[in-house]
């Protein structure tokens, strides 16, 4: 129908509120969502042809419920439940519940118990409706190793006996965070792949955006939530930019910015101002202002790199992130002159390791320098380490020009 969205959005969209909805009712996470991730398959194979109900909500509620209820009355270990399965099958036309339970099922899917790991995939399935291969994929593991990855997740919870409800008072600060971590996480996945044969994974970064959506729609008032979804709308913006027709990398000091979205670069200002008026600004707000410069920028050499040194000593300050020195490096490179920057990576080789981020950083600063041996060597050391192909064919790239001369 005209102005409907399409059903895979809109099972995208209602996924957490079904699941929400069908955990409320009934508890039992783990096979609340397994009942749920039936019914939206069943939803994406008979809705294109029969066309999406009226009720859209209501029939994924109900479907899952039956399937909740088929599901304990297969288990002979709990015959038990036969009466309570019984009960959990729905009136075709019994209400649906008015409120969204998105945010708790986020602050669930983030449990203390669960680290990075386990929380990102549990939270994309649960919450951002992909499926068990669509987050394989994502993360370059076979399907059977996500799957036993969520399952002992969803196994984590269930020990823990989470409640169905926001978390009592002075606990739910922190849950916030990792919540708001976890997102950071899956956004930054989506926007430079880790891995892989392309540069970025959109399905993520979208995904993100769309749960950092709902989460400042929960809580409007809360600064970092605004200000992540702020960070993640400015950075994005970029994204038109960063790659040529072929797929290949986009260095940022060469992107043509008339291709990046305006739209996103307005809503995404007009977000930071208002969470930076509270006066309590986070590394989110932060990491928003300095993307903010670099988008206001009308060129790379007129980027006002002082400011953005400025905020990044702040950020290391809130942080202690070696990813932030890192940063902080380049733009006092910019200020002040390559040999600044490079005394600034002098002391991360112990926190990084032999990452490539801090190989190609180093590359940069000692092509500023004048060193094109020294630049020629980290650029392929960089190269070597890094497991994204575009990021490994630009940094390759990279030497081969200096080793070959100019033109």
């Amino acid at each position: 129908m005209t102005g409907r969205p399409a059903p895979a959005d809109l099972l995208r969209d209602l996924a957490p509120r079904a699941l929400g909805a069908v955990v409320r009712r009934y508890g039992h996470f783990a096979d609340a969502e397994d009942a749920v991730q039936e019914a939206l398959l069943a939803a994406a194979t008979t809705w294109p042809a029969d066309g999406t109900p009226d009720n859209a909500l209501a029939w994924l509620i109900r479907v899952a419920s039956r399937k909740m209820a088929d599901q304990y009355r297969r288990d002979e270990a709990r015959r038990r439940r036969e009466d309570l399965a019984a009960s959990w099958s729905l009136i075709p036309h019994e209400p649906v519940p008015a409120h969204d339970d998105t945010l708790i099922l986020m602050l669930m899917c983030c449990h203390p118990s669960l680290s990075p790991g386990a929380a990102i995939p549990l939270t994309l399935r649960a919450v951002g409706g992909l499926t068990t291969r669509e987050i394989a994929a994502a993360f370059l593991v076979p399907e059977a190793t996500m799957a036993q990855r969520i399952s002992r997740a969803k196994a984590k919870l269930k020990e823990a006996g989470e409640p169905f409800a926001l978390p009592p008072p002075g606990e739910g600060g922190q849950r916030l965070r990792s919540v708001l971590h976890v997102l950071y996480l899956i956004f930054n996945e989506g926007y430079a792949a880790s891995g892989g044969p392309d540069l970025a994974r959109s399905d993520l970064s979208g995904e993100a955006i769309r749960l950092a959506r709902d989460v400042h729609a929960a809580l409007p008032q809360d600064p970092e939530a605004t200000g992540l979804l702020a960070l993640m709308l400015l950075t994005d913006a970029r994204r038109p930019a960063r790659t040529r027709p072929g797929g290949e990398l986009v260095p940022l000091a060469e992107q043509d910015r008339a291709r990046w979205d305006r739209r996103l670069i307005t809503e995404g200002l007009t977000l930071l101002t208002g969470a930076l008026r509270q006066g309590r600004p986070g590394e989110y707000q932060v990491q928003a202002a300095i993307a903010a410069l670099h988008d206001q920028a009308a060129s790379h050499a007129q980027t006002d790199w002082a400011q953005i040194l400025a905020l990044y000593d702040r950020l290391e300050q809130l942080t202690g992130n070696p990813m932030v020195t890192l940063n902080r490096a380049v733009a006092t490179a910019m200020v002040h002159g390559p040999g600044a920057g490079l005394a600034l990576l002098d002391g991360l080789g112990g926190r990084l390791g032999d990452h490539h981020r801090l190989r190609a950083v180093r590359a940069h600063l000692l092509e500023q320098a004048g060193d094109t041996s020294g630049a020629i060597a980290e650029f392929q050391a960089a190269a070597a380490r890094t497991t994204n192909l575009r990021e490994r064919d630009y940094l390759a790239t990279k030497a081969a020009r200096l080793a070959t001369g100019p033109p």
